[in-house]
């Protein structure tokens, strides 16, 4: 099951194109044999309003930047989860938002 992020004070993150805020976040728990792993998808926005979508994953909750695999029931997963995320599924051209 995906988990929600809690509003929590507005973290900076640095991208390639500066600072920006995450908006919504949606995590994936994966596992492959004995590994216990997430997928990370984040709704990232400037202080200028441009928004980004960020994927990652993460090993021991710690944030890794790299290939990000998902299985194709994963990817079922993701896109069930996005109801609870409308920001992110309108980013993806789902429907919902603000």
């Amino acid at each position: 099951m995906a988990t929600r992020t809690t509003t929590k004070p507005r973290k900076t993150t640095a991208t390639p194109w500066g600072a920006a805020y995450t908006v919504e976040q949606l995590t994936l728990p994966q596992r492959s044999g004995e590994k216990r792993f997430a997928s990370v998808v984040q709704l990232l926005e400037t202080e200028k309003g441009e928004r980004y979508v960020r994927f990652a994953y993460t090993t021991g909750g710690v944030a890794r930047r790299g290939p990000v695999t998902l299985r194709l029931r994963d990817v079922e997963r993701l896109r069930a989860a996005l109801a609870e995320h409308p920001e992110l599924a309108q980013a993806f051209g789902c429907g919902g938002g603000a």
